[in-house]
C-alpha cells in the first residue's frame, strides 16, 4: 500500500514501511485539535482542585522554550520534585530545550484525564500563550487519553518524560545496531497513540462505484503499517542478538568487568583512563549507548572492561526491552564496577535506582565493587559549633561518608573513592580491581597461574 499518510501538524509524511517519529521541531503554533476541551462537570473541578503549586522561571536564550509539570503526590516531598525537576531539566537541556518555568501542583494521584487539576491547567495554558512557549514537559509517562485532552487545552506541543528520552536517544544514537534498538523502542511508544495523529481517518470505501461496504479505516492501516514495523524490527534485532552472542562466547576465556551506574556519572571517563581508549565521553545525558569493550592488562593480567548505557530513574520499558542484547554484557559479566556520582545530591536514590533496575534485568547477584566518582565536585555544609540539631547527609565530608555504610566491610560491597577527571585514587583503583579480578581467574582456572 502506498498512499501517503500526513500528519495533522503538517510534519514529514510517512510511507508504508516506516514508523511515525516525533521530531525536535518543538514549534508552537496551535493546531486543529486544540481546541478547548469543552465545559467540564462541578463533580470533575471539585475532583481535581488544586491544593498549592510552586513556579519558577527563567530568562529567554532563543531555544525552543519550555515549562516543566509534576504532581506532588502524597508518596513525595516537596524536595523530591524539586529533584526530579533538576533532572527533567538536565534532560531538556540535553535534547536542546530551554526550561523557562517550572510548575508542580500537589494531588493525591495525577488526575486521570488530563494530569493536573482543569483550573491548574488552564492557567498553565493562559501562561503558555502569554509567553510564547514552545513545549510543555510532563515529569511521568502520559497516557495516549492524557496527552490528546492535554494537547486540546495547550496551544502548544506536549511531551512527557518517556517521548523525551526516547528523543535523545534517537538522537544519540549512532551505529546502526543502536538504531534499530532506539527505532523498535519508539514504534512502540508510538502504536497506542497513533489514534487522533492524523487527518483522514474516513473510511475507505470498497468495491467500485457506490457499490460495497465500508472498507478498512486509515487509522487500521496505520497500525497495521507501525505491527508490521514492528515485528521487523524484532527479526533483525534477533540477528544482531545472535551476531553479539557469538561475540561474547569467544570472550569466554577472559574475565568479563562492565562499567554500570545512572547516567552522567563518569563511566565512559573512567573506561577511557583503565583501558587507555577514546571512548566519547560528555556532560550529557545518555552520551554513550553502544556497548564498547575493551582489553584491558593490569601486571601481566588480561580482562575485558565494557562500558555500558547508563540508567535513569523511569527509564521506559521499550527501552529496556528493546536494548535487552546491550544490557547482556551486564548479565554475563563476572563483576560490576557501578559507578556513582558523589557530588549529587540524591546519590543514594540513584544507587537504589540501579540496584533495582540490575535486579530487573537479572543481574542483582553479581559482585559488586562501587566506585563513588567526582569527589573533587563534593561539596558539604559544616555544622556550626553551637548547632545541637543532628546533622544531615549535607553536612557530612567525604571522610565522615568514608565512615559509614560505605566503608569496605564484610557486609557491604567493596567501595573507592575517586575522580576519574582529576586522575585522584586511580592507582589504588587499578590495584583494587587487579585483585578482584585475579581472585576470580584463580577461581576459574586454579591452574593456570602463570599471568600472576
Amino acid at each position: 500500500m502506498t498512499e501517503e499518510i500526513k500528519n495533522k501538524n503538517t510534519e514529514p509524511e510517512v510511507r508504508e514501511g516506516s514508523v511515525p517519529r516525533a521530531v525536535n521541531a518543538y514549534g508552537s503554533r496551535k493546531t486543529e485539535s486544540q481546541a478547548s476541551i469543552g465545559p467540564r462537570s462541578k463533580e470533575s473541578e471539585a475532583s481535581t482542585a488544586p491544593r498549592a503549586s510552586k513556579e519558577q522561571e527563567a530568562p529567554h536564550s532563543g531555544s525552543p522554550r519550555a515549562v516543566l509539570v509534576s504532581v506532588i503526590s502524597d508518596r513525595q516531598t516537596e524536595a523530591e520534585v524539586a529533584e526530579y525537576l533538576d533532572e527533567l531539566a538536565f534532560l531538556a537541556d540535553t535534547a536542546g530545550i530551554e526550561s523557562v518555568r517550572r510548575l508542580t501542583q500537589r494531588m493525591s494521584t495525577p488526575n486521570s484525564r488530563i494530569y493536573l487539576g482543569p483550573g491548574k491547567l488552564d492557567e498553565l495554558a493562559a501562561w503558555c500563550s502569554e509567553h510564547a512557549i514552545d513545549v510543555v514537559i510532563f515529569d511521568d509517562e502520559l497516557s495516549p487519553s492524557q496527552t490528546r485532552n492535554i494537547e486540546k487545552i495547550l496551544p502548544c506541543r506536549v511531551l512527557d518524560r518517556t517521548r523525551l528520552i526516547l528523543d535523545i536517544f534517537m538522537s544519540r544514537a549512532t551505529t546502526a545496531y543502536a538504531k534499530t534498538q532506539v527505532e523498535l523502542a519508539n514504534a512502540e511508544y508510538m502504536l497506542p497513540r497513533l489514534t487522533g495523529m492524523w487527518t483522514h481517518l474516513e473510511r475507505q470505501r470498497g468495491g467500485t462505484g457506490t457499490r460495497g461496504g465500508a472498507g478498512e479505516r486509515e487509522i487500521e492501516t496505520d497500525r497495521r503499517i507501525v505491527r508490521g514495523r514492528i515485528t521487523h524490527l524484532k527479526e533483525e534485532l534477533k540477528k544482531i542478538d545472535r551476531q553479539m552472542a557469538t561475540q561474547r562466547s569467544g570472550r569466554g576465556s577472559m574475565v568479563r568487568v562492565a562499567l554500570v551506574g545512572y547516567t552522567n556519572v563518569g563511566k565512559s571517563t573512567l573506561m577511557n583512563i583503565v583501558a587507555k581508549s577514546e571512548v566519547f565521553a560528555e556532560n550529557k545525558l545518555f552520551a554513550t549507548l553502544d556497548t564498547t569493550v575493551r582489553k584491558v592488562v593490569l601486571d601481566n593480567l588480561p580482562f575485558l572492561l565494557s562500558d555500558t548505557v547508563g540508567f535513569i530513574r523511569k527509564l521506559p520499558t521499550q527501552l529496556v526491552e528493546s536494548f535487552k542484547s546491550t544490557l547482556d554484557e551486564v548479565r554475563e559479566a563476572d563483576l560490576l564496577l557501578h559507578v556513582v556520582d558523589i557530588s549529587h545530591p540524591g546519590f543514594e536514590d540513584q544507587i537504589k535506582v540501579v540496584s533495582q533496575t540490575l535486579a530487573d534485568i537479572g543481574a542483582g547477584n553479581k559482585p559488586v565493587f562501587m566506585v563513588f566518582n567526582k569527589i573533587d565536585a563534593y561539596t558539604f555544609t559544616p555544622k556550626e559549633e553551637d548547632d545541637l540539631t543532628p546533622a544531615t547527609k549535607e553536612n557530612m565530608s567525604l571522610d565522615d561518608l568514608r565512615r559509614t555504610w560505605m566503608s569496605t566491610s564484610p557486609e557491604t560491597s567493596p567501595s573507592i573513592f575517586i575522580s576519574a577527571r582529576e586522575r585522584i585514587g586511580i592507582d589504588r583503583l587499578r590495584s583494587d580491581l587487579y585483585h578482584m579480578v585475579r581472585e576470580i581467574h584463580s577461581g576459574r582456572y586454579p591452574f593456570n597461574n602463570y599471568l600472576y
